[in-house]
């Protein structure tokens, strides 16, 4: 049984004063004299010892009904954080006092499963590389602790997207079921907390096209659905859309795709996002016809030719300086609704335009998308120039100041080390909401509950 700290018995001050003389000469004054000093010491000490009891006592009443009236117990507000969070103002969200309480166990896993992959360079690198960005700032971060019978969770480091394929490059994660299966096997063999659990407050990694369903074609994914390995379990996943959807039946954060943060200060230090921008509306990527959807098709054929559209298929060392460069950059759905374009668009200063039905943007309590992007439906592709200008008509200015506020781009993020902010906060941040999926909290409460 937990065992709460409890407030001191004594509830008394006690004061102790000394009066010091000052240094000075000699006096040569009657006796009579020398008594009324006395008497006058002994009259302002007891002055100031009344004064000073009466300042501790009232400020103690005074403190005392305020938490009376105001205040819960403050071993009772971890397991009430999910009910208060939609009303969560925002300076409050990126307080480090707000994730003051929460505890991470991060497994220690056989290389296998994780840092052996690292040999390829790209790993820690590519689109994908949250799995890995999340796992290395959560080693050195303040709400990881080492004892595992303290932790709110468990975070399990798997990577599974940095098996490349030899014919195309692209991750390869066929083996991605398998070697999680593996992973939660050895971990419920050798720890009883997966098993006490049924694995609720266990923490996985999706960071690939269709998320938990970890496959990279739709059909396939949405035919297999979540493994019921991960089932009852928490995943953290790129993949997210606002309708019913296989790669969502699972309790999941949506997170944003990695870009470096170190590409992203270089680039800025030669185009800050306040610089001159001298490309209207950018896309760069594949626009050929697309099996699942004709968006990018539309807008090479409609726009390519328009000169305020700045549109190429073939990939360039120096993409980010483009995006730098530009006041519209097209977010266009590809295999899956989400881009890293989203992220690279918003660290750098591009307002994204967003074409992709349904799509569910990551962390929404931080990031206010209404306010910094725009919104296109697939049907309206080919009115694209005119929507646009539009919005540069009217409230590109405020759109531009908003978006342009050092916080969002913070929280899109994943830094090497826990920022106030980042996108490794915001992923403690939402876990913190979901205590009520925690062993130990919720055991916690019922205690509590009990006790009262």
């Amino acid at each position: 049984m937990a065992q709460q700290k409890r407030p001191p018995n004594s509830r008394g001050y006690y004061v102790k004063m000394k009066l010091l003389q000052k240094h000075g000469r000699p006096h040569h004054h009657h006796h009579h004299h020398q008594q009324e000093k006395n008497c006058f010491y002994r009259y302002y000490k007891w002055v100031l010892w009344l004064s000073l009891s009466l300042y501790f006592f009232t400020s103690y009443l005074i403190s005392n009904n305020n938490n009376h009236h105001t205040k819960k117990p403050s071993h009772v507000s971890r397991a009430l954080i999910q009910s208060n969070h939609t009303t969560t103002p925002q300076h409050a969200l990126n307080s480090p006092e707000s994730l003051k309480k929460l505890k991470v166990f991060v497994y220690d896993l056989p290389p296998k499963y994780n840092t052996d992959w690292l040999t390829n360079e790209r790993c820690s690198k590519h689109l994908f590389a949250s799995e890995v960005a999340i796992h290395r700032a959560l080693l050195t971060s303040e709400v990881r602790t080492f004892d595992p019978y303290d932790a709110d969770f468990f975070f399990v480091p798997v990577y599974v997207s940095c098996n490349f394929s030899t014919v195309n490059g692209f991750p390869a994660i066929g083996h991605a079921r398998s070697l999680i299966a593996s992973a939660v096997n050895l971990i419920s063999s050798e720890y009883p907390f997966w098993n006490r659990s049924r694995g609720s407050d266990h923490v996985f990694v999706a960071s690939h096209d269709f998320g938990s369903c970890f496959h990279t074609l739709e059909d396939v994914a949405m035919a297999d659905g979540v493994p019921e390995i991960v089932r009852n379990s928490i995943v953290l996943q790129t993949f997210g859309v606002v309708f019913d959807h296989p790669c969502q039946k699972v309790e999941h954060v949506v997170i944003p795709p990695y870009v470096s943060p170190e590409s992203v200060r270089d680039t800025m230090e030669n185009f800050p996002v306040d610089g001159r921008r001298d490309i209207w509306a950018f896309f760069r990527g594949k626009m050929e016809v697309h099996p699942k959807n004709e968006v990018r098709t539309v807008i090479w054929r409609k726009f390519n030719g328009d000169r305020r559209f700045y549109l190429q298929r073939h990939r360039f060392a120096g993409y980010q300086s483009e995006i730098a460069r530009s006041v519209f950059c097209l977010c266009p759905l590809g295999w899956a609704p989400w881009s890293p374009r989203l992220v690279e668009s918003v660290a750098l200063g591009c307002v994204p335009v967003v074409i992709a039905d349904g799509i569910r943007l990551p962390f929404v309590s931080a990031v206010k998308w209404s306010e910094i992007s725009v919104t296109v439906a697939e049907k309206d592709v080919g009115r694209l120039a005119e929507i646009l200008e539009r919005v540069a008509a009217t409230n590109l200015s405020t759109i531009q100041r908003n978006l342009w506020d050092p916080a969002t781009r913070r929280a899109l993020l994943f830094n090497s080390q826990v920022q106030v902010g980042d996108a490794t906060w915001q992923v403690l941040r939402a876990l913190s909401e979901k205590l009520d999926r925690s062993f130990r909290s919720s055991r916690v409460s019922r205690q509590l509950d009990f006790d009262t």
